[in-house]
């Protein structure tokens, strides 16, 4: 595999440094997870939608538009009381 430079702000690249110290890895592990685990929107839409045809299949339960956007915003809401308790 080649390796490629990746340009970032001097602030970003000295938090880089001390989480991937903090993890006991460089930096490169870092942004090489970021890329293989984090979805794009339309991934995290591609897969919600395959959650629902599963429950509705398998378990049948219906989950609608708006139920689904609700339970995002209570994950979403609970992420952030994680990160803000950890900073």
């Amino acid at each position: 595999m080649s390796d490629a430079m990746i340009r970032v702000p001097a602030e970003a690249r000295a938090r880089l440094a001390v989480i991937a110290e903090s993890r006991g890895t460089p930096i490169r592990s870092l942004v090489q997870e970021l890329a293989e685990t984090r979805l794009t929107d339309e991934e995290r839409r591609e897969r919600a939608e395959r959650t629902r045809a599963y429950l509705a299949e398998h378990v049948g339960v219906e989950v609608s538009d708006e139920e689904s956007a609700a339970m995002g915003r209570k994950l979403r809401d609970a992420f952030a009381g994680q990160e803000s308790a950890a900073a």
